[in-house]
Parts: structure tokens; C-alpha cells; sequence
């Protein structure tokens, strides 16, 4: 995922896409085969057994002489049953390589073009932003070079647990006929998950048929994916895998009614090989066309170096390869996604926790990408807080002009909302100390004599970011 300077305990926990682990390396060595099975259960059972990173993890593996599904540890803490290729996890914002692929169906079909204005799709009681005369294309919010803000600022969640759940189609349309973009269409990379959904949302609304029924029809099908969707049908209900936050604490599952198109998908390490396999070209399909123009009909520079962006999929370059990826993760899952089309080689990592997985997938498509020492976040235990107390820490804390925390006490409880994100509940270990449940972060509040904070301190890897109170 996108870190943010400040708040990255609210962007890990949002779906999003990271700086790849060893973007900055020297170039990639020789091709090599993937790991054996046996290499990777070691590195599984290191990151479950050791690390505590996850409670369990999966690992698809494809080439061209076939696949082959790795797996270890249990699907919960008190459930001793293991994952599998056919368990289900939520894949966040892989999600979006399956919503622009639908772009690229529909481009291929002659029903759209890149260039097309967001606009030309969405009701005229709509006003798409747009800035010194230019519109958002779809090619825009494709690549994440729109000028939308990664989230709307209307998302104003009354479950910070399922932070997507409640925000409806009109508050979509109320923030984008009200927003003014800082710069123009296409200027500059932004990782935005507004841009991913509302590409969803516009492709949905051109083919007449929600945004589900059309990536079934158009996708799912061809490529026999039965069991990746947003709608869990009972069999696939039985066989999800609980989602776990960064301490390995139950996490709710998250819904995304408006934004499905940029994370609301759900599927197995099974139904992704078969996707990483008509992306290699080991299987013919219908949409291998769709999947050739998805990757190279556009290429925009990231922010990271030797990194670009297609149409939704990253394509980092080593040497004289390219790895083309995605991760994706939400409230208790992370995934990652990736395939070199030079060694025609492909690996999914799927687990039920919200610590990162990315360098494991780089890792084994790459083996001169590093796995990053995970160390597992301390076991931290709520206490309850005077009511009064809480009231002092009320208010927004401000690192820049542009970004800002605001801190609400709600029933007993605090939570932290930062520009453009949803609402998190933190927990009282002390007095002035609280921390997230998310992910591993915590909050040490600063206060004057009177008892009110004047500035909070986010510690979070290491780092410690200080944030003065304005209001």
C-alpha cells in the first residue's frame, strides 16, 4: 500500500498499494525457477510460527508446467482447521486489476475509449471535477493520476470496524460535484481508492448491470473463477477465512456497497492461479486481449523508481524483467499478486491478518528481493478512562495545512479520523497513551495544565510524528 507520512497506521488498514520491498535494489539476477515446496513452507511456518505475522497463509505458485498451492497454519486462533487453495479471503485492491481489465474489455468491444471523460458516463446531475479546462478520464482513475484524493472526505463511517459499508452512491456524487482537485488530470501518480470505485461504479452504470453481474458475466466466467465474487454464496460462506487485525484479534469483514470496483472482491489461491494463468497465456480465454491491452496500452510513472503503472497493474523493472503486481488489503486480509511474463512465472499470497505479505510474494517470484524481518506488534490491554478524561483529547491535530487528525469521543469511546480516511477506535492502555487494534500504532497524548491536549504523538515503526492541536 501508499504510505502516508503521517497516519500510516490509517492507510495500512485501507486498501491501498505499498512501495515494493527492493524497488531501489540493484538489477535482478539471472531467471530462476520458483522455490520448491519445501522452501516455502519454510518461510510459512517462519512467518506463522515465529514471526506470529498471520494465524494462516497460502501461496499459489504457477509455471509452465503447471501449479502447485502451498499452505500453513490454521484459519484461527481456536479453529485448527488449516487454509487451503479453496478458502476464501477478501483481496482488496486486487480488486482494481479486475476493474480495469473490464475497462480494457470494453475498450476492445468498442464501448468506451481511455480518453473518454468520467463524465460522459455518470448522471448529468453529476459535476466531475476537473481542472484549467481538463476532465477526468477514464484512463485517469485507471493509472491513479485523476488529482482525486485517495478517499472521499464525506466518508463519514458509523463503523469504523467496516468503514466502507454506509457510504452510498450519492455521497459519492455529493463529494465529487463539490471537490476542486490541486492539479490537473494526469499531472502525477496518487494512489486513490475513489478512483478505482468510481471506475467500477461508471463501467456498471455504461453496461446497464451492476458492477458484480458484469465482471461475472465478462471475466468470472470465461475463466471458470467460481469462487471469486462480493456476494458469498453458503458453500463459499463455510470456506472464508476470519479476517485477524495486526495483533491476530478478530477483524470484521468489510463491505463496499459504492467503491466494490476498488476492493470489494473475495476469492481463493485456486480461482487465482487460474487468473495468473491466462495472464501468462498458459490457458486461452476470452479476454486474453482485454489482458494484453490492460498492461501495455498505457504506462504513467509512480512515485517509486523503476516503477510504472499500466491500467491498474505496477510493473517494477529488474533489469531486463518486469514484474507486473498488485497487492490489496482490507480490515483482517492482505494479498499480493504478481507474474514476470520474461521467466513466465506467477505467485498469489492470500492471508487472514492485516500485517503485510508483499515481500513474501516479491520474495518468491524474485528471490533477490528480500523477506523484511517482521517483528510481532507487543499484546496490549485496554483499560477503561473517566469519560472526562477523554473529552480533553477531543479536537484536530494538524501536521500540515492539508492534513489533519480529528479525534471525536463517542459513547464512551475515542476515534481518529484523518483527512480523506475513515474512522478508527483506539484504546486506552494509560492515561495518555492508546493505541490501534488495526495495525501496530500508538497514540500518546500531550496535555497543558487545564487537562486538554495540546498535541498528539503517533509511534508507529519506529518513527514518532507529532501533531499540534488547532482547534
Amino acid at each position: 500500500m501508499r504510505r502516508l507520512n503521517i497516519g500510516a497506521f490509517l492507510a495500512s488498514a485501507l486498501l491501498g498499494i505499498s512501495k515494493i520491498a527492493g524497488a531501489q535494489t540493484a538489477a535482478a539476477t539471472a531467471a530462476a525457477a520458483l522455490p520448491s515446496e519445501t522452501d516455502v513452507k519454510q518461510i510459512l511456518v517462519h512467518a506463522v510460527d515465529n514471526e506470529k505475522r498471520t494465524v494462516g497463509i497460502v501461496v499459489g505458485l504457477i509455471d509452465p508446467q503447471g501449479s502447485k498451492v502451498v499452505s500453513y497454519g490454521r484459519l484461527g486462533l481456536k479453529t485448527p482447521a488449516a487454509p487451503g487453495p479453496d478458502t476464501v479471503y477478501e483481496i482488496g485492491s486486487i480488486s482494481k486489476v479486475f476493474t480495469s481489465l473490464l475497462l480494457a474489455d470494453a475498450v476492445k468491444r468498442g464501448e468506451v475509449a481511455l480518453d473518454d471523460p468520467v463524465s460522459k458516463y455518470l448522471p448529468k446531475s453529476v459535476k466531475m471535477p476537473s481542472r484549467n479546462g481538463k476532465e477526468i478520464t477514464l484512463v485517469d482513475v485507471a493509472t491513479h493520476t485523476s488529482g482525486l484524493p485517495r478517499l472521499p472526505s464525506n466518508m463519514h463511517t458509523a463503523n469504523g470496524e467496516n468503514p466502507y459499508a454506509d457510504y452510498t452512491v450519492q455521497n459519492m456524487y455529493d463529494f465529487l460535484s463539490g471537490y476542486q482537485p490541486t492539479r490537473d488530470p494526469g499531472a502525477k501518480y496518487d494512489y486513490s481508492n475513489l478512483g478505482g470505485g468510481l471506475l467500477g461504479h461508471v463501467l456498471a452504470l455504461r453496461a446497464g448491470k451492476d458492477y458484480e453481474t458484469l465482471l461475472r458475466e465478462r471475466v468470472l466466467t470465461p475463466l471458470h473463477m467460481t469462487s471469486t465474487g462480493i456476494r458469498l454464496k453458503p458453500d463459499e460462506l463455510a470456506r472464508l477465512a476470519p479476517g485477524h487485525t495486526g495483533s491476530l484479534e478478530p477483524a470484521a469483514n468489510w463491505d463496499l456497497p459504492t467503491l466494490a470496483g476498488a476492493g470489494g472482491l473475495r476469492s481463493t489461491a485456486h480461482d487465482m492461479l487460474l487468473f495468473l494463468s491466462a495472464n501468462l497465456g498458459f490457458t486461452q480465454t476470452p479476454v486474453a486481449a482485454a489482458m494484453e491491452f490492460e498492461r501495455t496500452a498505457v504506462r504513467r510513472p509512480t512515485d517509486v523508481p523503476n516503477m510504472e503503472v499500466a491500467l491498474a497493474w505496477h510493473i517494477l523493472k529488474r533489469g531486463d524483467n518486469e514484474i507486473v503486481w498488485h497487492n490489496g488489503g482490507t480490515g483482517g486480509y492482505r494479498s499480493w499478486l504478481g507474474f514476470d511474463l520474461k521467466k513466465r512465472i506467477g505467485v498469489v499470497v492470500l492471508s487472514n491478518s492485516a500485517n503485510g505479505v508483499d515481500d513474501i510474494g516479491q520474495h518468491l517470484l524474485d528471490p533477490s528481493l528480500p523477506i523484511v524481518p517482521f517483528e510481532a506488534p507487543k499484546q496490549r490491554t485496554a483499560v477503561t478512562i473517566d469519560p472526562k478524561v477523554l473529552d480533553g483529547y477531543v479536537g484536530r491535530y494538524q501536521l500540515t495545512p492539508q492534513f489533519s487528525v480529528t479525534v471525536t469521543h463517542e459513547q464512551g469511546s475515542l476515534y481518529l479520523q484523518a483527512t480523506g480516511q475513515p474512522k478508527f477506535q483506539i484504546f486506552a492502555e494509560s492515561l495518555t497513551e492508546f493505541f490501534l487494534k488495526v495495525v501496530d500504532a500508538q497514540i500518546t497524548f500531550v496535555s497543558g495544565p487545564d487537562g486538554r491536549a495540546t498535541k498528539l504523538v503517533l509511534h508507529q515503526g519506529g518513527a514518532n510524528q507529532h501533531l499540534k492541536k488547532v482547534e
